[in-house]
């Protein structure tokens, strides 16, 4: 069921492009807003305190480091994960689309079925898998945008999202079939939380243009964070 949520959430964005011909910017922006603010209150009501249950020093060491591993992927990503579109010279770098790759795969990996004890992380793996397949109908629009400007055909362009689609769970699946992983559970969540603060607060911060108050994204904000607190 994980994969298939996964999955589907990618091909949601990319056949919401093509039956729907003209998405409005502002559409793609509420609901960058909403999977920001659910993102950004998944982490703070589920994800952290799932991770701070031991060495809270180290554990907040990997936080970090999944922080700026983020700032170095969007160097390379062009920003796609909170919704930039504009392309340089009308090409897909294929940087960009390794980095999505990474980005991807690594947000996965936390959604391995059991521990090294055998324990099951479904009381916060529902919540996670949620956040992350609301993430990525936005950021597949984006990306199938991308595609448009740069002349893909309709068949390369979904070769592409194929690909993308199976990088998250390809990272589940590694933290299934590599046990050893599961021995470092927390430091990977710590990790994926961080990257997921990065992106949140992020789209958070663009959604406020020029410091003006927008009530739809408000509204879409409230909307977001209130789901994560009742999930």
């Amino acid at each position: 069921m994980t994969y298939f949520v996964l999955i589907a959430s990618v091909l949601t964005g990319a056949l919401l492009v093509q039956l729907v011909k003209d998405l409005k910017t502002n559409a793609i922006k509420l609901l960058l807003a909403f999977s920001g603010a659910y993102l950004f209150a998944i982490s703070a009501f589920h994800l952290l305190p799932e991770i701070y249950t031991g060495d809270g020093k180290r554990i907040g060491l990997f936080l970090i480091i999944g922080f700026i591993l983020q700032i170095i992927l969007e160097f390379f990503s062009q920003g796609i994960e909170h919704g930039h579109s504009h392309l340089h010279n009308k090409t897909v770098p294929i940087s960009m689309l390794i980095s999505l790759a990474i980005h991807a795969f690594l947000e996965g990996m936390p959604l391995a079925e059991v521990d090294h004890h055998g324990h099951s992380h479904a009381h916060f793996e529902d919540s996670l898998l949620t956040a992350i397949a609301l993430h990525k109908i936005p950021v597949t629009i984006v990306l199938m945008s991308l595609f448009s400007q740069a002349g893909f055909s309709k068949t390369k362009s979904f070769v592409y999202i194929g690909i993308f689609a199976l990088m998250t769970p390809l990272g589940a699946l590694s933290g299934n079939l590599f046990h050893e992983l599961s021995h470092y559970h927390r430091e990977i969540m710590a990790i994926v939380t961080g990257i997921f603060l990065h992106i949140s607060t992020t789209i958070l911060f663009e959604s406020t243009e020029g410091h003006k108050f927008n009530i739809l994204k408000f509204v879409a904000i409230t909307i977001g964070s209130s789901l994560a607190w009742l999930v």
